[in-house]
């Protein structure tokens, strides 16, 4: 009888634990922007903070051995003049990140391997055409150089950053938009916005295809992500102001796959989703604790795992791909919080005595290369993200330098904007229409 109490799951035991003093990042001054945003971005070579800076917004983009104290004149990225809200790494080459900002702009940025001499202010390429604050920014999970940002002008626009041009824009929302997130190939995305409705958009048919009111109940802010099945996890509030999860069938709306009540707690819950072992890191900003849960097509459907648990509350989190943990360790995630001075990696491992590789641990995981072009994708096209092996650890390709392509749709403009001028004292040939190349 008690066996079939005792779910069956590799999972079951999976730790959280901080990393020691010396490999944390000291001495970093988080943005206070209100923004409810993670602040925080890693990749397998990077670790990406929006940081506080006098006169304009900041990001930090330090190498992940930097790890200590930071040098107080450590050279920033500062191109905006308005806060940054949003910053996103992209998922094709580890070296280009986006960033969204109060100025009204996104801007794309080659961040170099070595550490610079002095901060960076030339983006590759400024991206205007919205007429607010840019709130979110967020890469194509399988297109090259395809990037969404969704403004607080309601206006969501998908960019062929390789040209600077807009691909698609789309006004489906009376108000202000909370949270964006792709499926696993991109063909659709879904979004929360303060309407109180939860939306899934075709953004090529530029149309809403579903959507689905109040999926929580309170006016607080809610959160959603697509699961790798194709559900949509969300988090939100309800009416009494409780923290609350759900599990929605965006295919039949009318009835949560569950809804899960937590806490009291007033702080969003910032979902954190990896697709390879169906767990869901729910960070709140304010709380010191992380709780994971596993998604599994068997009732009760959202699994409590466990509670990391530290004194410090966080100010935000980043969330590290499959392929920049250490296999050896038997680590499935990394979290990397943010302090009010410092930043500090908590590594998911899973214990296990053997020194093998776990195949049931690490199955393939979406690589570095895209999967479509951006005209393919326009064009209808779909693909899931090409996959690579962890086994033996993921060895990343040679640095990719940003090639710009000849073809320039800016060409005609003065070329008095600091993204154009930048980019053509390097080349000679205008903004980038880049194409990613190995060296």
């Amino acid at each position: 009888m008690s066996r079939s109490i005792v779910r069956q799951s590799k999972f079951r035991h999976v730790f959280g634990q901080a990393a020691k003093a010396e490999q944390t990042y000291d001495d970093i001054r988080v943005s206070k922007v209100t923004w409810d945003s993670s602040f925080c971005a890693v990749n397998p070579k990077f670790l990406a903070v929006i940081v506080e800076s006098s006169g304009g917004g900041a990001i930090l983009a330090l190498a992940l051995s930097k790890t200590g104290r930071l040098d107080k004149n450590y050279p920033l990225v500062v191109g905006h003049t308005g806060p940054v809200l949003d910053i996103d790494w992209c998922p094709h080459d580890d070296n280009i990140l986006a960033s969204g900002s109060e100025d009204c702009t996104a801007m794309v940025w080659q961040i170099p391997d070595h550490v610079p001499v002095r901060p960076l202010t030339e983006p590759i390429v400024t991206l205007e055409g919205h007429s607010k604050r840019v709130g979110v920014v967020s890469w194509h999970p399988t297109g090259r150089n395809i990037l969404l940002t969704a403004g607080s002008d309601n206006l969501i626009i998908i960019w062929n950053v390789g040209t600077g041009e807009p691909l698609i824009s789309m006004d489906n929302h009376p108000d202000l938009i909370y949270s964006v997130s792709w499926n696993r190939n991109g063909s659709l995305f879904c979004t929360t916005c303060k309407d109180r409705r939860l939306r899934v958009c075709d953004p090529r048919r530029r149309e809403v295809v579903a959507e689905r009111l109040a999926p929580h109940e309170g006016i607080r802010p809610m959160r959603a992500i697509f699961t790798r099945e194709g559900n949509i996890f969300t988090t939100g509030f309800t009416r009494m102001s409780q923290r609350e999860l759900g599990l929605w069938d965006p295919t039949n709306f009318d009835e949560p796959i569950v809804l899960l009540e937590m806490d009291t707690s007033n702080g969003v819950l910032l979902p954190f989703y990896d697709p390879d072992t169906n767990i869901v890191y729910l960070c709140g900003k304010g709380d010191s604790s992380i709780r994971y849960f596993e998604i599994t097509d068997e009732p009760p459907y959202v699994h409590y795992i466990s509670t990391y648990s530290s004194k410090e509350p966080q100010r935000g989190m980043g969330f590290m791909p499959k392929r920049g943990l250490d296999v050896s360790k038997c680590e499935i995630a990394r979290l990397y919080k943010l302090h009010e001075r410092k930043c500090e990696p908590i590594m998911m491992t899973v214990p296990r005595k053997s020194d093998l590789f776990q195949d049931d641990l690490y199955p393939d995981t979406a690589g570095p290369e895209p999967a479509l072009e951006p005209e393919e994708w326009l064009e209808g096209r779909d693909a899931d993200p090409v996959l690579v092996s962890l086994r033996g650890g993921y060895v990343p390709p040679k640095s990719r330098e940003l090639k710009v392509a000849k073809k320039n749709v800016l060409d005609s403009r003065p070329a008095t904007r600091r993204s154009v001028s930048s980019v053509s004292s390097r080349d000679g040939s205008g903004l980038p229409g880049f194409q990613l190349h190995r060296s």
